[in-house]
């Protein structure tokens, strides 16, 4: 922000003959050209050297963390190849195709889908259309997830138990052997995993001063996680909810009022993508791989649904491919 301006103006009082000193402070208006890059340079200058008060030693253990991340998820990344090749195809069809990108089609043709939501697909597609195929660019986004993962753990903790515990936090689930292996790999759960940790983090800042706008912001990223690997995302939100309903430093009546916005907002960002396909005529879109009828309803409900509970099997696209997870 621009510095404050101070006007100052000394008068002489006709009657007593006293100088009278008058103080004006003007205040840089809003909008002013170049202001927001000064505050954007400023928010940037903070990030760097950490919060107003605290230890300087916490923003280079934040550092360390994310650096150690870093290298366990990104160092000799390429060593696994195109690592599950279903979705490596469904990425390079994507990196051709905005119509298959859309869908997650397993085939630049747009004949049948992988048999999940696409929203790990996407990312990936993205991933390939910008710097080509490659082991790099089908892994590299999962790793980076990773490191955000851990980082966003750090800053979670660290707000609500102190930097040394979130230290130790960042530290575990860096070092924890099945994120290593996931944020190495191009399964959708390093994309669920971040989107959790996220939706996490922004239900805890709802809890600090009762803003409702963090908890609309904790559901939709709990939506994006529903376009990730479907029901899986939903489990956590019997936790979110609870917490929410008994910890929130607001009344009981608006904590429970929250929650249709809350309802509202989870909606949209969970089922846009199914309701697009559901809209769109068979005829028009590639088989929706996994499901036995073409539909996203019925993978939704059954092979990535019930069918994960009681063992049901899937459509076309698992044919030869049942272990993929």
């Amino acid at each position: 922000m621009e510095a404050e301006v101070i006007a100052r103006d000394e008068r002489e009082e006709p009657r007593t003959g006293r100088t009278i000193t008058m103080t004006t402070i003007v205040r840089p208006r809003t909008g002013v050209p170049g202001a927001g890059a000064a505050d954007l340079r400023g928010r940037l200058a903070s990030l760097l050297r950490g919060r107003a008060g605290e230890a300087v030693w916490v923003r280079f253990a934040m550092l360390a963390v994310g650096l150690l991340a870093t290298i366990l998820y990104v160092w000799n990344l390429a060593v696994s190849g195109y690592a599950n090749v279903y979705y490596s195809g469904a990425a390079l069809a994507g990196s051709k195709s905005w119509s298959a990108w859309f869908f997650g089609s397993i085939d630049s043709s747009n004949f049948i889908t992988v048999d999940k939501p696409p929203l790990a697909v996407m990312l990936m597609g993205l991933s390939v259309r910008v710097f080509g195929l490659s082991s790099w660019s089908i892994l590299l986004p999962e790793a980076l997830l990773g490191v955000a993962s851990v980082l966003l753990l750090f800053s979670m903790v660290r707000r609500t138990f102190g930097p040394a515990a979130a230290v130790i936090a960042g530290v575990v689930m860096a070092l924890t052997p099945a994120a290593v292996l996931m944020f190495r790999y191009n399964n959708p759960e390093a994309l669920l995993t971040f989107l959790l940790v996220a939706g996490a983090w922004a239900l805890l800042r709802s809890l600090e001063h009762g803003r409702v706008r963090w908890l609309l912001l904790s559901t939709v990223f709990v939506g994006l996680a529903f376009n990730v690997k479907f029901l899986q995302a939903y489990l956590v939100l019997p936790a979110f909810l609870l917490t929410w309903l008994v910890a929130a430093p607001i009344s009981l009546r608006r904590r429970a009022a929250a929650l249709i916005p809350m309802a509202v907002a989870g909606a949209l960002a969970s089922f846009w993508w199914v309701g697009i396909v559901a809209l769109i005529p068979a005829d028009q879109r590639p088989f929706i791989g996994g499901s036995t009828d073409g539909t996203a309803l019925q993978l939704l409900f059954g092979y990535d649904g019930l069918g994960r509970i009681f063992g049901q099997g899937g459509g076309p696209a698992i044919a030869g491919g049942a272990a993929i997870a």
